[in-house]
């Protein structure tokens, strides 16, 4: 069963890693994909390709989601080319990791710029036509260390944090147009980026996760397909961490 034929999503940071895999998993369940890359345009080639060749319609955009101007274009775009916008995924994201004593305040603005402002400019973005057609579902990728903190990490906590109370609130205000938005908050998931890491390292966190692995792309974008879908109609305002039960 399709659980999101017809429907248009619009994902940001989608050609590789967390990002992809949701706008896979999208295209498995029937909806037509737009997504933005910030430099590879090679790479967003090729997926748009592989989303093509599941019988759907798919487009990259190069767009910086932290530029205000450049959000607004980017879902004026999109409205014009798929003919609206039902599925928001505001997945772009950095890390800039150090301790607080030698973080540098141009590494703290980057991430708190890139990882929380981006999700207000798409949001605001996406907002009024969402409106109009009186239906949307909105996912803000977050983290557990935006939940529960994690030491050298002040920059990407804070920036996570704020996207649950950002998210919250947008669930308040625009609940009774029928659009929704919940969180999500990934764990340890096992992407391009933790295959550089020594594998004794990735070892000791599977370890301290009671299903004792890491998670896949593909568990994200399970469950951002439930949230995107009409089987969520009646959640929003949610944080929905999708941990190996990292947090129990």
């Amino acid at each position: 069963m399709k659980l999101l034929q017809n429907k248009t999503a619009l994902i940001t940071g989608a050609t590789r890693g967390i990002g992809k895999g949701i706008a896979k998993v999208f295209a498995e369940h029937g909806a037509n994909v737009a997504f933005t890359f910030n430099s590879s345009a090679e790479a967003a080639t090729a997926l748009e390709n592989e989303l093509k060749s599941l019988g759907i319609e798919a487009k990259g955009y190069q767009s910086n989601a932290a530029n205000f101007e450049a959000a607004q274009e980017l879902a004026k775009n999109v409205i014009e080319e798929f003919g609206g916008i039902d599925i928001l995924i505001n997945n772009a994201g950095i890390t800039k990791d150090n301790l607080l004593m030698r973080i540098s305040e141009e590494d703290f603005d980057k991430v708190i710029e890139v990882n929380l402002k981006s999700v207000f400019n798409l949001t605001k973005a996406v907002i009024r036509p969402m409106m109009k057609q009186r239906s949307g579902s909105i996912i803000n990728m977050s983290s557990v260390v935006g939940v529960k903190g994690n030491a050298g990490q002040t920059n990407y906590a804070a920036s996570k944090a704020g996207i649950l109370g950002f998210t919250k609130s947008v669930a308040l205000e625009l609940g009774s147009r029928n659009i929704r938005c919940n969180a999500i908050a990934p764990g340890f998931i096992e992407t391009e980026m933790t295959g550089a890491l020594p594998e004794e390292t990735v070892n000791t966190w599977r370890e301290s996760i009671p299903l004792k692995r890491g998670g896949s792309p593909e568990d994200i974008a399970n469950a951002c397909v439930f949230l995107a879908s009409d089987m969520a109609a009646y959640i929003t305002g949610q944080t929905l961490n999708v941990d190996g039960g990292m947090l129990t």
